[in-house]
């Protein structure tokens, strides 16, 4: 058969990893056939992130998107490629086992293939003609994968052929490309939902995240069978940006839950298992084994770090195929359902992700967020600081989730480790907000109400969506949805808080200025959300600001004749009897 002479498979030989990985930009083109429904998509996307015009369909629960995402990365395969090759012929050789639903590529320090077949028997079929590379110096571990590695028999006739693989760019735009994006915008609104489409994840890179959970849950099957690798956090909740960490946690409590089934007869039958002091031991004693075997037997695994000490005991790693920094835990279940909510809070109103991104950009621009670990506010505080000044808009925009729990039936209860985690699972019972409140005055009022907001003596809680007295002595406050006596935000300091709420007053003076001034779009001028995300403006505004107070001499003497003003022996009525001044 003409297909057989495309190449061999070879399981990617452990030896040939390397020992660091470096972030890569991923080019990513979807398979054809798929052009239709990529522009469908595209449609519906740009529809619903206008004000006001919500997508009527009905939308899946956050259960049913992850079961649906794990069965395609279940089917699909991960395939190094040469750099030049016949991606008609690379299709029509991978076919023979079994039609191909999707593909696409992209470049990760070479050319990697993400094959998704119709039928799980097709995964099989290919690792059954696939062999383990042999080498003369060194001996490759037979680990059977459903990551490969695809060669040329006849290399010097596939690189003469003009067909090379297509790749579109699907990085992030750098600051200067998403400046002029911005610019040419025709409105506060379209500039938000720009920054949105150009920052969020593709379907591709959603796919690629699925299937490194995939591989992984592969590996660890060997010890735990029936066990799930679930992502969670940004890969899942739809606040991800492109280049984010792919969080992912080893769920064991599927495996006790196949064996519930009642018995009959007079006898029980359990597993022997091996005793440990506590459930905290029992997870650093897996995540220890597991992170064994990623750093021996796992292609592509490569900087695998135990970090088992820490509160919540984790293995990281990169994924050097995928380019992604990965974050193993196990059993992290809390964190699983705040992505349900989030990525419910996400698909109630559209306004919501488009609110998000343009915070955290305009966070990151101005280094009030970072990712090194230390005083910064972090991305998730930011979140529930835009999710509850949307619960707090008239009418309000996001429900509590509160009334969230309210709505939830016998099915939806949850309680994990003693919190109560219960709200409703299903968006379509969920009644759309009749706010019409444009982006930008959201975003104006957005930085208005927290610059303006007493972080001295309230805290933040979109349990009930109102402000609360602070527990506790931290600068910023921020409930934890689920564990209520955690605060999120308990790492941000005095100054870190006062720097988001100087930034924060600017930005909404800046928004003001707008609608006295705005160059057209030709100008190429920044303005609007653009103007907010220039280096330095703030510094520049506040210097101005500066030069425009009155000399030290004059300001002194004002403050003297005030507080001459104020002597006892002013402080006295027309019946010569002292008073107390109430000023501040």
């Amino acid at each position: 058969m003409a297909a057989r002479g495309v190449g061999m498979l070879a399981r990617l030989p452990l030896c040939a990893q390397r020992s660091q990985v470096l972030r890569p930009t991923h080019r990513l083109l979807s398979c054809p056939g798929t052009v239709a429904a990529d522009a469908k998509r595209e449609e519906q996307s740009s529809r619903s992130v206008e004000t006001g015009s919500e997508d009527r369909t009905p939308k899946k629960k956050f259960s049913e998107v992850q079961k649906e995402r794990r069965e395609q990365a279940q089917r699909t395969v991960l395939i190094h490629c040469p750099n030049k090759i016949s991606e008609k012929k690379f299709l029509k050789y991978l076919s023979q086992h079994g039609p191909i639903s999707h593909h696409f590529f992209y470049e990760s320090f070479g050319l990697y293939a993400v094959v998704e077949f119709c039928q799980k028997e097709s995964v099989t079929s290919l690792q059954n003609v696939t062999r383990t590379p042999s080498m003369e110096t060194e001996a490759a571990i037979p680990f059977k994968s459903r990551f490969f590695n695809l060669k040329l028999k006849n290399p010097s006739s596939q690189t003469s052929e003009k067909s090379s693989i297509p790749c579109s760019n699907h990085s992030p735009p750098s600051s200067k490309k998403l400046s002029e994006l911005l610019c040419y915008a025709e409105s506060v609104d379209d500039q938000l939902n720009t920054l949105l489409k150009e920052f969020q994840l593709t379907e591709e890179d959603t796919k690629l995240r699925y299937l490194t959970c995939s591989l992984i849950e592969d590996l660890a099957a060997a010890y735990f069978q029936d066990c799930t690798v679930r992502p969670f956090g940004s890969s899942v909740n739809s606040f991800g940006k492109l280049g984010c960490d792919l969080d992912m946690f080893l769920d064991l409590d599927e495996i006790g839950k196949l064996n519930t089934s009642k018995t009959s007869g007079n006898f029980l039958m359990e597993f022997q298992v091996k005793n440990v002091p506590s459930e905290r031991i029992a997870t650093q004693k897996i995540l220890s084994v597991i992170g064994e075997c990623l750093d021996h037997f796992g292609p592509g695994c490569v900087g695998v770090q135990k970090i088992l000490n820490a509160r919540c005991p984790l293995v990281r790693f990169s994924h050097q195929a995928s380019g992604f920094q990965c974050d193993l835990t196990t059993n992290n279940r809390i964190a699983l359902k705040s992505s349900e909510l989030l990525y419910m809070y996400g698909a109630l109103d559209s306004r919501v992700r488009a609110l998000v991104f343009s915070i955290r950009c305009w966070a990151r621009a101005h280094s009030l967020t970072s990712s090194i670990p230390g005083s910064w506010i972090t991305n998730f505080s930011l979140t529930m600081m835009v999710i509850f000044f949307l619960q707090r808009r008239s009418p309000p925009i996001l429900p509590t989730l509160d009334y969230l729990k309210t709505l939830a039936d016998a099915e939806d209860k949850c309680i994990i480790e003693g919190h109560n985690c219960t709200f409703i699972r299903d968006l379509n019972r969920i009644k759309p907000s009749g706010n019409t409140e444009t982006l930008e005055s959201l975003l104006k009022e957005f930085f208005e109400y927290f610059g303006n907001f007493a972080f001295n003596k309230n805290s933040i809680n979109i349990r009930q969506g109102r402000e609360q007295n602070k527990p506790e002595c931290s600068p910023l406050h921020i409930q934890n949805p689920f564990e209520t006596s955690l605060n999120i935000s308990k790492n941000v300091n005095q100054s870190q808080l006062q720097k988001f709420v100087d930034l924060a007053r600017e930005s909404a003076w800046i928004l003001s200025q707008e609608d006295k001034d705005r160059p057209s779009p030709s100008s190429n001028q920044p303005w609007g959300l653009a103007m907010l995300l220039q280096p330095f403006v703030v510094s520049s505004v506040s210097l101005a600001k500066k030069k425009r107070r009155k000399p030290a001499s004059e300001r002194i003497k004002n403050l003297l004749e005030s507080i001459k003003s104020h002597s006892p022996e002013n402080d006295t009525d027309t019946n010569g009897k002292r008073t107390v001044s109430t000023q501040a």
